[in-house]
């Protein structure tokens, strides 16, 4: 998990293909204000593809979205794997932050995309 702010965590539930950021003091069983969808890519090679980013209404401007495509490619950095983004707001956050969120190939994207497509039960 990763600190947001005093009363927001943000955690990955790889599992369920989740980014979450969740409020109160015990974030596991807090509210969920935001979260970013994505899927695991392994071919042509291993990548996060995070797919749509949502923040409640009562918590937009505060910066819940940014901080969940922050933690996007940094857990992509640690894992030492790429990030595909198809979320529109992932692109333009990474188009922000290039120091932060490395370019992919063409060719990863398109292999990203074909994956969505072959799976719609990944959105």
């Amino acid at each position: 998990m990763s600190p947001m702010s005093s009363d927001i965590e943000i955690h990955d539930d790889r599992d369920r293909g989740l980014l979450l950021a969740r409020t109160g003091a015990d974030t596991s069983d807090g509210e969920i204000v935001g979260y970013i969808q994505y899927f695991v890519l392994d071919e042509p090679q291993r990548a996060l593809v995070p797919v749509h980013t949502i923040v409640e209404p009562q918590h937009e401007g505060k910066g819940i979205a940014g901080s969940l495509a922050r933690e996007l490619y940094a857990i992509a950095a640690r894992e030492g794997i790429a990030v595909a983004p198809l979320c529109p707001f992932v692109v333009k956050w990474a188009e922000r932050h290039p120091g932060e969120a490395p370019a992919v190939s063409a060719e990863l994207l398109t292999a990203a995309q074909d994956a969505l497509a072959a799976d719609p039960g990944k959105w």
